[in-house]
């Protein structure tokens, strides 16, 4: 049997211009919103966990590969979505949270990480080993493509023997596919908003192909490497804080067109986040035919959540009642615990608290898992669910999905406008992955 990535390219290289896209979220809204899509549109779905989120150790989601499997197979049961048309993938799979570490023992827990991915049913994995690892020397200088191209190889090992084990249990297993390279913005998009932007060079798109086939081959690895489906690239496109860097397909064209020497390559685009539709398509049409999108999804759910708290607020049936307090519970969840957003907010203090509830790298994900944003998250839609939302509330802030339940076609629900606030840039996927 053969993997859809695979046959997807195959017809995108014959001149279909298709594409998909990749989620990158461990968000219950998030998934639930792309599975009732995917289901709505009939399509299938690519969704991607990265080493930090989940990993053998369980990552900041506390989840390991398997349960990560289970815990979308779940969503997937209660949106109606047939599971056999969800494709998991692992998003830069190595040693990145070991990094501190020295390269032997960091890359010994980075094979076992492409392992237990692949033995748990991922078949799209991305292989990263572009950091530098304890004892790599200056990290001021570049680490030596050679050895990050051998240290790729290596990872494969790993995962193509992981891959025959898996056939013992599972002799209908699709092998898996790989993509390779690194050149991608920082996870989350920049740590400010005037940092430089540049393409991926030609010259260096061609030598991660090159060394990489070299060192696939010194391990015997040619079977696995008609099965690398895709090279990471930065094609121009990122967000900072409050900034986006949109597509321009003639500064890309020189990177672009070096996909013609090869039949099974496409481009993968990380940080795809907030670009307009058409340049969507526009990156689609010109080989970049995996698009990664996060934070854009838990942007648009904080916004619904945060919509919906205002119509919480001034709902007359809800007068005198406890609410939520959402927004001020944020607050207080992300100050108690900064971690994981305080070193990548500058500026005054009215800026940083802006940037917590505003900035487009949305590192207010982080948070909603917290069991006080979770109970916050459950009384603001008990109390909606517990009252006839007012349409004229529903107009002044949720004013698309206001003509959608008035035409019928969404449930006046808390849950509903949610998904459908968060489904709007779904659509946008649909539109640039759709050839005409």
């Amino acid at each position: 049997m053969g993997h859809y990535l695979r046959e997807l390219i195959q017809k995108h290289k014959a001149g279909i211009r298709l594409g998909i896209f990749s989620v990158c979220s461990a968000n219950e809204f998030v998934l639930e919103s792309l599975l009732e899509f995917g289901r709505k549109h009939d399509q299938a779905v690519l969704i991607e966990a990265t080493s930090n989120q989940v990993n053998q150790y369980g990552g900041y989601t506390g989840m390991v590969p398997r349960d990560f499997v289970e815990f979308v197979a779940g969503i997937a049961a209660k949106a109606g979505f047939p599971k056999d048309r969800v494709i998991l993938g692992g998003d830069h799979l190595g040693p990145n949270p070991w990094r501190q570490e020295p390269a032997a023992e960091a890359m010994a827990k980075a094979e076992v990480l492409v392992q237990e991915y692949v033995r748990a049913g991922f078949s799209k994995i991305h292989l990263d080993a572009s950091m530098h690892l304890g004892d790599d020397g200056d990290r001021r200088v570049a680490l030596d493509p050679k050895l990050i191209a051998e240290r790729t190889a290596q990872l494969c090992q790993a995962a193509e023997a992981a891959y025959q084990e898996l056939l013992k249990e599972n002799p209908g297993a699709v092998p898996p596919v790989y993509v390779i390279g690194t050149e991608v913005p920082a996870p989350g998009g920049t740590q400010g908003d005037d940092e430089g932007l540049s393409v991926t060079k030609s010259e260096d798109f061609h030598a991660t192909v090159k060394l990489t086939r070299e060192a696939f081959a010194q391990k015997g690895l040619d079977e696995a490497w008609a099965r690398v489906i895709a090279v990471v690239v930065q094609p121009g496109v990122e967000f900072g804080d409050h900034s986006i860097h949109e597509y321009n397909r003639e500064q890309a064209r020189e990177l672009t067109s070096q996909l013609a020497q090869y039949p099974g390559l496409v481009l993968e685009g990380h940080s795809t986040d907030y670009q307009q539709p058409q340049a969507l398509k526009e990156m689609v049409e010109d080989g970049v035919a995996i698009l990664k999108v996060g934070p854009e999804l838990t942007f648009a759910l904080r916004e619904a959540l945060f919509l919906l708290e205002h119509i919480e607020q001034q709902t007359p049936a809800l007068a005198g009642r406890a609410l939520s307090g959402l927004q001020e519970t944020m607050e207080e969840v992300m100050l108690a615990e900064p971690a994981n957003w305080a070193p990548y907010y500058k500026g005054s203090e009215a800026e940083v608290r802006f940037a917590r509830k505003y900035s487009l790298s949305d590192r207010i994900r982080y948070y909603w898992p917290h069991p006080k944003a979770e109970a916050a998250v459950e009384r603001l839609l008990a109390n909606l669910g517990s009252v006839d939302i007012p349409l004229t509330l529903l107009s002044q802030y949720l004013p698309r999905q206001y003509v959608k339940v008035r035409e019928g076609r969404l449930p006046k629900e808390a849950e509903a406008l949610i998904k459908d606030r968060i489904a709007e840039v779904y659509e946008k996927y649909l539109y640039a992955i759709t050839p005409v």
